[in-house]
């Protein structure tokens, strides 16, 4: 035997190894859970993602409504006095009732936005509840701490402006121009015939 003939390879054309490669390739099933993982993992946990933050923010709504309906119903029945009732003693005490959900204690003074006024009628009242926006934010004009004293209609507004967490859903998720959802509860009501 020569050596000529030992070193010599069949000649193959380049379809053909092209189609051999491309049936190794095909059959070769090393790391494809690997690569299966990798394109299912990224929208899984964007799903997972999206499922916690709105938890998250609907558990805050739920805790930023029950507090307004807990400091409406003390203004209602007169223990928390006319004269105590200030824009400060309002966001302190709603914070109080935040802190379930707020780790750092009372929010940003920016981030928290209170309105109590009172009103000759419901219908008036009506017209108070409605909030205007102003661009992408609320309209704060005019916003204060006005309580009635006995018998007379009033309205609570609190507004909370809610930090998106996870950064990649904060442009799907936020309603506002910084980021965040805007989170808010109003009551209206009529004061007990208690002594001021």
């Amino acid at each position: 035997m020569s050596t000529s003939k030992v070193n010599e390879r069949p000649r193959c054309g380049i379809i053909q190894r092209m189609r051999g490669c491309l049936r190794r390739f095909a059959g070769n099933r090393d790391g494809a859970t690997a690569i299966e993982f990798t394109v299912l993992a990224l929208p899984f946990a964007a799903l997972t993602f999206a499922i916690l933050e709105s938890c998250i923010s609907f558990a805050a709504q739920e805790v930023l409504a029950n507090a307004t309906d807990d400091i409406a119903r003390q203004i209602r029945t007169g223990q928390i006095k006319k004269a105590s009732i200030t824009e400060t003693s309002l966001k302190q005490a709603i914070c109080d009732r935040l802190a379930i959900i707020v780790a750092s204690g009372c929010p940003d003074s920016l981030d928290l936005v209170i309105d109590l006024q009172n009103s000759s009628t419901f219908a008036e009242a009506a017209q108070k509840a409605k909030v205007k926006l102003t661009g992408d934010d609320i309209d704060t004009t005019g916003f204060g701490a006005n309580p009635g004293g006995a018998l007379t209609i009033n309205t609570l507004k609190v507004f909370y402006r809610w930090p998106v967490i996870t950064d990649f859903m904060r442009k799907q998720m936020s309603n506002l121009k910084d980021g965040k959802t805007l989170l808010f509860s109003t009551v209206t009501w009529r004061n007990e015939p208690f002594d001021d």
